[in-house]
């Protein structure tokens, strides 16, 4: 009879070894490896590999002419957001992973998501008791429909014999970390148990067409889930961003095999749950600015939505030798450059001086055409005058100072347009999309920098 082979597995990586090492060759973290003891079918090959064995079945190989393309049937969810980030919504036999930091919401936004849906839905809780989960359930939604089951089990098998039991049409684990399979000597959480309960999870969700949601949490270095090899296995991976201290949170698509992964959508925390936000622009804008310094307003996309951004912008003589440049939702490096240009072929000296950037409302915009309204507000706090009320703007900012055209930007006057502003500046090149056409805006095109500063600031 064969006897059981002992391997090292590092817990922050998943690093296998034949022997005990005190320094992980791959990560270099210290006394991470631990004992694991793998069954004879195991020997030949590290587990990764067993579990696509075991997977492979019968599968034969296909001409690529041979495979259907239609679109993959989807489930709406019954969320306006939650469609859009997931990619019009969630794939039949797909295998979600939704992370975010603790207390953020994803559980929330799981329970209400599956409270309206007209499917059954096996809700695994690993983490709550289920007279948690039913009142948390009363305050999300008090006429909430009996589609949803509750199964409060950290025990894989036991989740698979409650599926063979009930037939769902969805099954949500909250959360990876909190369940484990007896066939891995490890404890829950660790880097061996959580891929072999995802890799079965996997095969479940394929080979029977259930979608399956996994709820992943964030470790103390910042890693959505823990190990990077759960974001591997899993279809699509959505995140759950914003600070607690504010009302709104923001779901990102990290990684989508369905579908776009430049979407986002925004929602907003309240007693009784989360409110999809449907017009971003009014609730990122503050109501009245008129008089304050250092704030301009951009005309931003994020994947296919379009809506206005605040930006705000402190510059202050610097106290130290060294002064600062800090950035909150904006790239600390692209900062640097936008400064360097201002300085560099505007004319303006900013050496000495410490400069703050803040996108307001928490949000982290990664949109080049955030260029010009970064300079704007940064030249603003810097002669402390303030920006007209009704101005917007929208355009990249080269190293030369010429302000680059940027795409989809009819999309963004006509949200500057629906907002009520009233002049709105723009790249000079954009400016052929626009002939014979009447937008209700007065369009200002600019070439340089120095024209766009010109036209705010006379």
């Amino acid at each position: 009879m064969a006897k059981d082979k002992t391997v090292y597995v590092c817990s922050n990586c998943g690093q296998e070894s034949a022997k005990w090492i005190g320094r992980c060759p791959q990560c270099g973290e210290w006394n991470t490896f631990k004992e694991l003891h793998v069954a004879p079918d195991t020997v030949n090959g590290s587990i990764t590999s067993t579990l696509m064995r075991k997977s492979s079945g019968s599968a034969r190989a296909m001409k690529l002419n041979d495979i259907s393309s239609k679109d993959e049937p989807r489930i709406d969810m019954g969320d306006e957001e939650l469609n859009r980030v997931l990619g019009s919504g969630l794939v039949r036999g797909s295998i979600t992973l939704l992370g975010g930091e603790p207390g953020i919401g994803k559980s929330t936004l799981s329970l209400q998501t599956v409270l309206h849906l007209n499917k059954k839905v096996l809700y695994v809780s690993g983490e709550e008791s289920a007279h948690q989960l039913k009142m948390r359930a009363q305050r999300i939604n008090p006429e909430a429909s009996d589609n949803c089951l509750v199964l409060c089990e950290t025990s894989l098998e036991g989740i698979f014999a409650s599926i063979k039991d009930t037939i769902p049409d969805i099954v949500v684990i909250d959360s990876i970390q909190t369940i484990c399979t007896s066939d891995v000597d490890s404890s829950p959480g660790s880097i061996s148990q959580v891929r072999e309960c995802a890799a079965r999870l996997l095969r479940f969700a394929k080979t029977s067409g259930t979608p399956v949601i996994l709820i992943g949490h964030i470790n103390k270095e910042g890693t959505l889930a823990g190990p990077k090899i759960l974001e591997h296995i899993v279809d699509t991976v959505i995140q759950f961003e914003g600070d607690q201290h504010y009302m709104y949170r923001i779901l990102r698509s990290i990684k989508n095999r369905f579908g776009s992964t430049s979407e986002l959508g925004i929602y907003e925390m309240r007693q009784n749950g989360l409110r999809p936000v449907n017009n971003p622009s009014e609730l990122l804008l503050t109501e009245d600015h008129d008089g304050l310094s250092g704030v301009a307003i951009s005309s931003a996309i994020e994947g296919a939505r379009p809506f206005l951004v605040e930006t705000q912008a402190l510059v202050s003589t610097a106290a130290y030798g060294t002064p600062q440049r800090s950035a909150t939702g904006f790239d600390q490096r692209r900062l640097n450059m936008l400064l360097a240009v201002l300085e560099k072929r505007v004319g303006f000296k900013l050496i000495q001086k410490d400069v703050f950037i803040n996108i307001a409302g928490g949000l982290r915009v990664t949109d080049l055409a955030m260029d010009l309204s970064i300079i704007a507000a940064v030249l603003s706090s810097n002669v402390d005058t303030p920006i007209e009320q009704g101005w917007c703007m929208a355009g990249e900012v080269g190293l030369s100072g010429e302000v680059r055209p940027v795409s989809r930007i009819e999309q963004r006057v006509a949200e500057a347009q629906k907002l009520g502003f009233t002049n709105i500046i723009i790249p000079r090149q954009n400016m052929q999309v626009f002939k014979g056409k009447d937008v209700g805006i007065n369009l200002i095109p600019v070439r340089k920098v120095e024209e766009a500063l010109r036209h705010l600031f006379g």
